[in-house]
């Protein structure tokens, strides 16, 4: 089966999941469609072993044609960030700077090597021969939330604005640091180099600040030209050229593709909205990425559920699954309840932040993504044929599953006790 046909059978399915889950379950779409997509995989597992039918490899091996990590990484991400950028209110984020900048860098590293370290003792006390690199690569990868997860769930959730605002924010920014926190011990664990202040300096500047830099100058491009038409097909299709040749572009650079999505997201969306589109025009934008958003995240989900399909899981894969969950949202809470205690000498918060920050910080496409460029045959326990690569790639996947089914379903109760405080705060304040 070509690449082609594969997403056009990804696309259908997602949206049959998509129908009966409108007409009979009503879940949140996202959920849903992983939770389906999860269950046709197990199906066909399950089938195949027992020679029920054998299309298990067959699946298997269109999944590992479609390469994940290249469809996410070099083609969805620029068109979900841009999408998700363009309904950031820029004038939220810039009360929060902040907290976000803190959020994005600080408590991705404090979860790095939490983690990391946090790891590395589980595995020696049950006796897999896991070097602490590979602990502090988990650690890496797993730590930034996932603007795509995040957005695609969280935002649509009505949550108090401040708290809002931080788990977006925080989403759409933490890819930059956390990709040169990875980049680094990427090098250490498989180039054989130590990395040095300038080096990693180096990286930073150019990746991130790279990256928010051409954003930025993408943005202004594209708003100026925006202006200067008044045909609606072209002004959308002018929007469409930033996530794809502007995306290109920024690997040409060797800058952060998806902070520069961000950066020129939030002046398309903001800035250009106001002084370049008409009443009629905005609508059209709206509705349009809207669109494209929904499509693409359906069929994201749907691959993030069968991905499943092309693993191999061993015992010991199992044991090492079931304790990353807890132990990233153990880092998760670490790291930002670290942040907090210096965010509360200066203003108030919501009590449920905290509560709402690391249950909501989602994991999805992304942490899946780099944990499939590792390289495979890194042997961990050879008589197993189990490597490095198999060891962290089953990790990410149960983290990411119980991210999207369990904590996304389960988020919205906290968010509503956020609502009423702040009612009650609002309530007060009249009365006094």
């Amino acid at each position: 089966m070509s690449v082609y046909a594969t997403l056009c059978l990804l696309a259908a399915m997602a949206m049959a999941i998509s129908l009966i889950n409108e007409k009979f379950i009503k879940f949140q779409t996202t959920i849903a469609i992983t939770a389906g997509a999860l269950i046709l995989s197990l199906i066909i597992v399950i089938a195949g072993h027992a020679n029920w039918i054998t299309i298990d490899d067959q699946a298997a091996d269109a999944i590992n044609q479609l390469n994940f990590e290249d469809f996410l990484l070099k083609g969805m991400l620029g068109f979900l960030l841009f999408a998700g950028a363009l309904g950031t209110k820029l004038p939220h984020l810039r009360d929060q700077k902040w907290e976000i900048s803190v959020l994005a860098m600080g408590s991705t590293l404090i979860s790095t090597f939490f983690i990391g370290f946090a790891l590395w003792g589980v595995v020696q006390v049950i006796g897999i021969n896991f070097d602490l690199i590979y602990c502090l690569l988990f650690g890496a990868l797993i730590s930034p939330t996932d603007p795509i997860a995040v957005l695609a769930i969280v935002k649509k959730m009505d949550a108090p604005r401040r708290i809002s605002t931080q788990v977006e924010g925080e989403s759409l920014f933490n890819d930059g640091f956390g990709l040169v926190v990875f980049v680094t011990i990427y090098a250490v664990a498989f180039g054989g180099t130590q990395p040095t202040v300038l080096g990693v300096t180096h990286l930073f500047l150019q990746e991130a600040v790279g990256g928010i830099l051409y954003g930025f100058l993408l943005g202004q491009l594209f708003h100026y030209l925006i202006r200067n038409t008044k045909e609606h097909s072209i002004e959308l299709m002018l929007t469409l050229l930033v996530p794809t040749s502007g995306y290109v572009f920024a690997e040409v650079l060797h800058v952060s593709g998806p902070l520069a999505m961000v950066v020129a997201g939030l002046i398309i969306g903001n800035r250009t909205r106001r002084k370049g589109f008409s009443e009629e025009s905005q609508q059209h934008l709206d509705h349009f990425w809207e669109l494209v958003d929904e499509f693409l995240n359906a069929v994201l989900f749907l691959l993030i559920g069968m991905t499943m399909i092309a693993f191999t899981f061993h015992p010991e894969d199992w044991v090492l699954m079931l304790t990353a969950i807890p132990l990233v949202l153990l880092g998760r809470y670490v790291s930002v309840r670290a942040a907090y205690v210096g965010f509360n000498r200066f203003r108030s918060y919501n009590p449920w932040s905290v509560r709402i920050l690391t249950w909501g910080g989602l994991r999805g496409g992304l942490a899946l993504a780099m944990a499939m460029s590792i390289p495979a045959g890194i042997m961990v326990i050879p008589e197993k044929h189990i490597d490095v690569r198999e060891i962290i790639l089953v990790m990410t996947y149960s983290v990411v599953v119980f991210s999207i089914l369990i904590q996304g379903s389960s988020i919205t109760p906290m968010i509503e006790r956020a609502k009423e405080w702040e009612v009650e705060q609002f309530r007060r304040g009249k009365r006094n």
